[in-house]
This record gives C-alpha cells, structure tokens and sequence, in this order.
C-alpha cells in the first residue's frame, strides 16, 4: 500500500498539521484504521493529563532505572530492572536490532 502525506485538522485546537507517509506507515503497522484527530502537541498534551487520572494508565510515579552498559554496542543505559550479570543487557537501539520478532 502506498500512502501520501495528507494534511489534517486538529480537533482540539484547529491547526492544520501534516499526517506524514512514516507516520501513516507506523499507523498501518501497529493495526490503526483511523487517522489521528489531534495535532502531535495537543496528543500529548492529552497523554499528560490521563497519566495518574486513570487506574492503571501510569500511576505518575516514574519507574525505577539501573544503569547499565548495552553488550553491543558498550553505551551507558538505563534499563527498567536490575542486571543481574549473567544476561547481556542492550540499549534501546540494540535491543530494537536483536529481538525476536
């Protein structure tokens, strides 16, 4: 499927913003069908005020982080848990690279 940039009209706060091909890729990859109704600011504008509003949407306390040192590519992380040692542990960019799919 080949998609075009389209340009879209905030719901919230009726700025014209653009709805680009990644975006729709990405879209299309994680199953959406409809196309976002707010502009990227007001979408999160509107994450931050449900975070710690809703039972089990984010408590609003942030999670605890260990720093960690990726066995790829050797940069300073911080991971969502404690290494133990006995596993390699990745940053982001190359836990993306390795995971099963």
């Amino acid at each position: 499927m080949s998609f075009q940039e389209k340009s879209l009209q905030c719901a919230d706060c009726g700025i014209t913003f653009p709805f680009t091909v990644e975006e729709q890729e990405l879209f299309a990859s994680r199953g959406y069908t409809n196309e976002p109704k707010r502009c990227p600011p007001c979408r999160q504008a509107r994450k931050a005020q449900r975070v710690g509003s809703e039972p089990g949407y984010g408590s609003g306390a942030r999670r605890q982080m260990y720093p960690a040192v990726c066995a790829t590519c050797a940069k300073e992380t911080e991971v969502p848990f404690q290494p133990r040692g006995d596993r390699p542990v990745y940053c982001s960019d190359c836990y993306r690279k390795t995971k099963p799919s």
